[in-house]
């Protein structure tokens, strides 16, 4: 996700006559205070056709680490491990972006990853910005720090006789030279996962762009899909809401969504697109405390 330098800039009152909404302390705290303040949100979600064994289950989501040279460095990664380690999660999705652009300290900053604790593992899948370069790089640091990709498939987890089931989509933009794949491009590969699932068993979807969830709700098999892509607009003005909002992260910006018996959760990320700035949109990690539909 990026914020348009000229959009940016209207709304701050920099370079627009007559319209400053924010000061310069305003921008101070953006670009310091407000990116640093890590939020924990922890939400009890019912899912439907979740086995008994997994109520009560946490799954922590991490989106948009942006690994880059001017913010999320190793010590910020490791931070935050650290207070996603303390939520004790059963299980870790991250939902894309690992890196802002690929660089040389990409690896040292990602490799704090490999602390990550949880029971049952960790699980991720790619963001747009993972396509900048070579993915396949992105790939290799993932497998080498024990993080599991879901790449256009299914993994179960079993507990005490139950299913969970994870699908992973591919990121959608990163399927086209031009970023220009429809919404519905890859409907067909979901719904052949989405066939693929027994009949009994929770099923979570993981895909980067959040619009998605207009496809996914349709299967009326999903019970939750989680995304990223937005962070929340990353400047959000009261009475107006978010000043950008990326292609395919228009309609669902941040936060739970209840759709036609699927529930869908944005992330509003850990990192930052230029100009790095947060306001009213601090970052986060989530964790899901999971509970029978029918409770």
């Amino acid at each position: 996700m990026s914020i348009k330098r000229r959009t940016f800039l209207k709304y701050v009152g920099v370079g627009s006559v007559g319209v400053t909404v924010l000061g310069g302390s305003s921008v101070w705290y953006g670009t310091i205070i407000e990116p640093a303040e890590l939020e924990v949100v922890t939400l009890p979600v019912k899912l439907t056709y979740l086995d008994a064994p997994f109520r009560g289950y946490r799954i922590l989501q991490l989106s948009d680490i942006h690994a880059d040279t001017t913010w999320m460095d190793a010590q910020r990664l490791a931070h935050i491990v650290q207070i996603a380690n303390e939520q004790h999660p059963d299980l870790v999705l991250i939902t894309g972006d690992f890196v802002t652009y690929q660089h040389k300290g990409m690896e040292k900053t990602l490799a704090t990853l490999k602390e990550l604790q949880a029971r049952d593992g960790v699980f991720a899948i790619l963001g747009n910005r993972d396509y900048v370069g070579d993915p396949q790089v992105v790939r290799a640091l993932l497998h080498a720090y024990n993080i599991q990709e879901l790449k256009d498939r299914v993994h179960t987890i079993s507990r005490d006789g139950g299913m969970l089931h994870l699908i992973g989509l591919d990121d959608l933009w990163g399927q086209t030279e031009h970023y220009r794949l429809p919404l519905d491009g890859r409907k067909d590969v979901l719904f052949s996962l989405v066939k693929s699932l027994p009949a009994t068993g929770a099923a979570i979807l993981l895909v980067h762009e959040p619009d998605f969830a207009d496809i996914a709700k349709t299967t009326q098999r999903i019970a939750l899909q989680l995304s990223g892509h937005t962070h929340g607009g990353q400047v959000r003005l009261p009475g107006y809401g978010a000043l950008h909002l990326p292609s395919m992260g228009k309609r669902y910006q941040a936060g739970l969504y209840h759709l036609d018996g699927m529930l869908h959760y944005t992330n509003r990320g850990l990192g930052m697109m230029s100009p790095q700035i947060r306001l009213n949109c601090s970052p986060e990690i989530t964790v899901f405390v999971c509970q029978d539909s029918s409770s």
